[in-house]
């Protein structure tokens, strides 16, 4: 038997909306009211403004329909951001599909520790920012960090790795939505094995001059990078049934994933950064629940110098970043 639809014949937006998040609720969604807005905005085509500067007009019969289906799916635990293909991280538009992990607000800590540690604060004088930094984003799913990152240092120059085909195609989509593709090379490969295979990059200064911005991946001499961003996976298999519903059916395995315990993909990343980081480069990871203590061990070896753990705004240990030495 089908579901049946909670709606009724003569509907205005503010009673499907009350009906919408009584439904939401009904199936445990959490932030049921956050999403039944903004799936009603999807539906819509408006803003959060408008919604509520005519809450009182009536949908019509077809958009009631489109609207309560979405309703049903999110009930059933597909994510809002799959539902309408959107998601906002560092005020910047993203899209999103299932084969890509969902951009956090979390992540966000990613942007503000990496451009500290470049002498770039946000909001800082412009001198640093115009620097032509050359810097890696490894595991880039989405883009988002590289992409966030792009926008706000204007002449860096960005290689984006992936061991996911489809997630580097939803990258790169991304990247030209928001205006910086022509700095972003996506490679496709696991860390940053390509990167080692090809050497590293040579400095934008010492390539030649094109009309068109060149990447930097090429070969050169070693340790050339400014700096390596990741969000790695780090969730632990075995914790996969703990996870909510959402998150384990229609996320990425390989992007939740860092192996039986959680934290396995940051040694091989800690040492294939080193071997890639210009002397005074800096890595910049996002950690696993209770993973700061390990990342900190494999930090502390004479390659490492200005080893740092940063909270976010919970508490928790958010964010691991080192100096190469």
């Amino acid at each position: 038997m089908g579901h049946e639809s909670p709606v009724t014949s003569h509907q205005s937006l503010r009673d499907a909306l009350r009906d919408a998040i009584a439904h939401l609720e009904s199936a445990s969604v959490p932030s049921a009211p956050l999403a039944a807005e903004l799936l009603l905005m999807h539906t819509l085509g408006r803003d959060r403004a408008w919604l509520y500067a005519h809450s009182e007009q009536e949908l019509d019969a077809t958009t009631r329909e489109k609207y309560f289906s979405l309703i049903e799916r999110r009930a059933g635990g597909v994510p809002t951001q799959h539902l309408t293909g959107h998601q906002e991280f560092w005020g910047l538009d993203f899209e999103v599909t299932s084969d890509v992990l969902i951009p956090r607000p979390e992540t966000e800590h990613l942007i503000e520790v990496t451009l500290q540690r470049l002498g770039v604060a946000s909001g800082g004088s412009p001198g640093p920012r115009e620097t032509e930094f050359n810097i890696a984003d490894v595991g880039t799913g989405s883009g988002c960090i590289a992409i966030a990152l792009a926008h706000d240092l204007p002449n860096a120059l960005f290689v984006a790795t992936d061991i996911s085909v489809p997630a580097l195609e939803v990258a790169r989509r991304n990247a030209a939505r928001n205006g910086v593709d022509a700095r972003i090379e996506f490679v496709e490969c696991n860390l940053l094995d390509a990167l080692l295979c090809q050497s590293s990059f040579v400095p934008a200064q010492d390539k030649p001059s094109t009309s068109q911005p060149s990447h930097p991946l090429r070969t050169g001499e070693s340790r050339l990078f400014d700096a390596f961003v990741s969000n790695p996976p780090y969730i632990a298999r075995s914790e996969a049934a703990t996870l909510a519903r959402e998150v384990r059916e229609h996320e990425p395995e390989s992007a939740l994933f860092g192996g039986e315990t959680g934290p396995e993909m940051y040694a091989p990343l800690i040492v294939q950064a080193a071997m890639l980081l210009k002397p005074g480069g800096i890595l910049v990871l996002e950690l696993g629940y209770n993973s700061a203590e390990h990342v900190s061990r494999l930090l502390d070896t004479p390659e490492w110098s200005d080893i740092a753990i940063t909270d976010d705004l919970a508490g928790i240990q958010r964010v691991a970043s080192a100096r190469r030495a």
